[in-house]
């Protein structure tokens, strides 16, 4: 599992190691059942403290991508294809949504921008 985070990114730490450990899971580099780090050593890891990473914990668990079984740990929880598919889908959203705004600002009309779509689409056939 990889997680780099930034001290000058205005997103909190805690959501950084969050959303690294959601994109570890969406990519499959985590799989159901793999066990997370513990709090203690995910914190001297990444030289954050243990509040931090438990704070990215419990979200990721209020989101179900993670469950913690007490004394035992915290592991990936058993996602379904369609709860992954709808995170991937929401990601495919975002991007798409950047894409028009950038073709706002190169003065790009809806047609152009469609027809640059379905080329591009069609080369992933």
């Amino acid at each position: 599992m990889k997680i780099i985070l930034s001290n000058k990114s205005a997103i909190p730490l805690y959501e950084q190691i969050k959303n690294a450990i959601k994109e570890n899971i969406l990519e499959n580099n985590l799989s159901f059942g793999d066990k997370l780090p513990s709090f203690r050593t995910l914190s001297k890891d990444l030289k954050v403290s243990i509040l931090t990473v438990k704070k990215a914990y419990d979200e990721l668990e209020d989101e179900g991508f993670v469950q913690t079984k007490q004394g035992l740990g915290t592991f990936v929880a058993n996602k379904s294809n369609e709860i992954k598919k709808e995170e991937l889908q929401k990601k495919l959203e975002n991007h798409l949504q950047q894409a028009i705004n950038l073709s706002y600002k190169l003065n790009i009309d809806k047609k152009t921008f469609l027809n640059l779509i379905e080329i591009l689409f069609n080369e992933g056939d």
